[in-house]
């Protein structure tokens, strides 16, 4: 079965303006069209797109994309470095994950630190207040924060 632009890009919840972003970039060599140049996708071309997707929201360069491609069709030959490619990926998505982690408990203790001085009336509250008074999981940032100083 074929579908259209629109319709593949329904199943795949993107705009249809990204596949043809995709297809401009030369990540779609697979795209049949029809006599009158319209795209037409197969069913085995989901596995793909969906694939492409994930690599671009890790964050991977479109020139990195279109290598994997192309060693994809490349067959078994190229299963080492399309598999280098996606740990290299993985990691990289890793540690935009610690920093997001990272920054969400920034957040958090901010969000902490805020209420506690609303509540006081005052951000001099924090001045005096002990240690074990913090919550336990903003104790390493407090620490870290006045050895700083």
């Amino acid at each position: 079965m074929f579908y259209t632009i629109g319709e593949m890009a329904q199943k795949l919840n993107v705009a249809p303006s990204t596949l043809r972003y995709y297809d401009k970039e030369g990540l779609l060599p697979f795209v049949e069209r029809s006599n009158g140049g319209i795209r037409m996708f197969k069913d085995e071309d989901m596995e793909w797109l969906r694939m492409l997707g994930c690599l671009k929201k890790a964050g991977m360069p479109l020139r990195e994309i279109r290598n994997f491609m192309e060693c994809s069709r490349q067959g078994d030959a190229t299963i080492s470095q399309r598999l280098e490619l996606i740990e290299k990926q993985r990691q990289s998505v890793l540690d935009q994950q610690k920093q997001l982690e990272d920054t969400l408990l920034m957040l958090d203790y901010k969000q902490w630190y805020y209420q506690t001085a609303q509540a006081a009336g005052t951000c001099a509250v924090h001045e005096t207040m002990p240690l074990e008074e913090i919550p336990e999981r903003f104790r390493s940032l407090v620490a870290v924060w006045e050895a700083e100083e």
